[in-house]
């Protein structure tokens, strides 16, 4: 296998640069910049050396031996100074010690690190992929997720299923190839039981998954309405910041643009869109056709409408809108009233099924940011439990639990081979999660985005 070298820290000047091996041939070159052997797992302070002797930079070499490092691999670690000069200069020593012990030592790919640990059963796919999260998180929160699935939690409950499955397929087949034989087999009501069980297991674990989905991307939230009803003004006032042109002029926005907010660790991107209404000008219909593109993509979608009363409520706009959402999408659809600041006190309790707001003096817009973190996993005080997760594996959570239903359907038909074949499918669902059944074309498209160095 070859070796592979790569700088580890983040691009640009530093205090620090880490540049990493990993391979056969990581011993050698450890040998060969430090000038000595080092003692395992122990930081040595030296130099590191060029070719002639001379010292390139001056920091800390620690050698894990295989298979107890971060790959499995043996692993070098050279930490100096993190100018990007001296750290190409310390990298490109390691390829030509490379050359000149006639192995096999090249620039690592992005992720190549991680993966070569996830191959070596130093860490399953679920992990490896929190690896990910945890240096992309924007959040303390999402940060802490990332970690619960890195230390396992995700993979723990993945695991748990699967030997509850395992263990019902054992008795259920065991009963289709031996049915002289007296096999012990549980009743059907134990079965169902069973069943049951998992399928509300699945459920918890999904609806954890999707609150660390939504810690991991955010809630992606769409401002809909007529021309002038205020959702720039809106924008601006949920960013706390001046990232929307607004005038008088109906038609000012033309295209859209999103802001991410975070309320309370959420990130929530918040996406402007360019009134609807019927009109002949061309850049103006092209906006218009991007905005219903907006709403095809929504987790959810915001309908701004005039609470005073002077822009007229259209409803055939909230039938289109669910319309391409989907029949499942209400929940994810709020009624905005705003200039809620232009309403006569006495009308206000004539607007109720949606939220009163101003975007002017703030009015309503913590009631707002409460009703967007709610649809974001309303997560709150439950980030405790929640691990990170992504849309494959959401995605195979889902199959899973499909397949469980089917399989409650055909113990109640006492189609015992068909029963077992959909435990076979929800349990080959599940380990696609942590990565015991993956093609390589899914490892590859997972590990690709990934930073060097990691």
């Amino acid at each position: 296998m070859d070796t592979i070298v790569a700088i580890a820290t983040a691009p640009g000047r530093g205090a620090i640069g880490v540049v990493r091996v990993s391979g056969p041939a990581a011993r050698s070159i450890a040998e060969h910049l430090c000038g000595r052997a080092l003692i395992a797992r122990n930081a040595t302070h030296l130099s590191f050396l060029d070719a002639s002797g001379d010292p390139i930079d001056d920091g800390l070499a620690i050698f894990f031996p295989a298979p107890h490092s971060y790959t499995g691999e043996d692993v070098l670690e050279l930490q100096g100074h993190g100018g990007p000069g001296v750290q190409r200069l310390v990298v490109q020593r390691c390829l030509d010690v490379g050359v000149e012990l006639g192995g096999h030592v090249r620039l690592a790919q992005p992720g190549e690190f991680t993966q070569r640990a996830f191959l070596n059963d130093k860490l399953d796919l679920a992990q490896a992929e929190a690896v990910a999260d945890l240096i992309n998180a924007g959040s303390e929160r999402a940060a802490r997720s990332a970690l619960a699935s890195l230390q396992g939690r995700f993979s723990q409950m993945i695991h748990g299923l699967q030997e509850q499955l395992v263990d019902l397929r054992l008795r259920v087949e065991a009963c289709l190839d031996f049915p002289e034989e007296d096999i012990e087999f549980v009743s059907r009501e134990r079965v169902s039981h069973r069943l049951e069980q998992i399928q509300t297991s699945l459920g918890q674990i999904q609806d954890s998954a999707k609150r660390g989905l939504a810690l991991r991307e955010g809630l992606r939230v769409v401002l809909v309405g007529p021309p002038n009803v205020g959702k720039s003004s809106l924008l601006n006032a949920l960013a706390e910041q001046e990232v929307a042109l607004v005038t008088e002029v109906a038609g000012t926005t033309r295209d859209r643009i999103i802001e991410e907010i975070t309320i309370e660790g959420i990130p929530i991107h918040v996406v402007d869109t360019a009134g609807l209404r019927q009109t002949t000008e061309r850049v103006e219909q092209l906006g218009i056709e991007r905005t219903w593109k907006e709403v095809e993509r929504a987790q959810a979608v915001m309908l701004i409408e005039d609470a005073s009363g002077e822009i007229p409520h259209e409803s055939e706009l909230e039938t289109k809108v669910l319309a391409l959402l989907g029949p499942c999408a209400r929940d994810g659809v709020v009624r905005v009233l705003n200039k809620a600041d232009l309403l006569h006190p006495a009308s206000v309790t004539k607007k109720a099924g949606g939220i009163l707001v101003s975007a002017k003096t703030g009015q309503g817009l913590d009631d707002l940011r409460q009703t967007l973190l709610k649809l974001a996993g309303d997560i709150g005080d439950a980030s405790a439990g929640v691990f990170s997760a992504r849309g494959r594996q959401l995605d195979a959570l889902s199959r899973a639990s499909d397949c469980v239903v089917k399989a409650q359907a055909h113990l109640q038909g006492e189609a015992l081979d068909l029963l077992a074949d959909c435990l076979q499918r929800a349990q080959q669902a599940l380990s696609e999660i942590t990565g015991e059944f993956s093609p390589d074309d899914l490892l590859g498209e997972i590990f690709s985005n990934f930073c060097i160095g990691k």
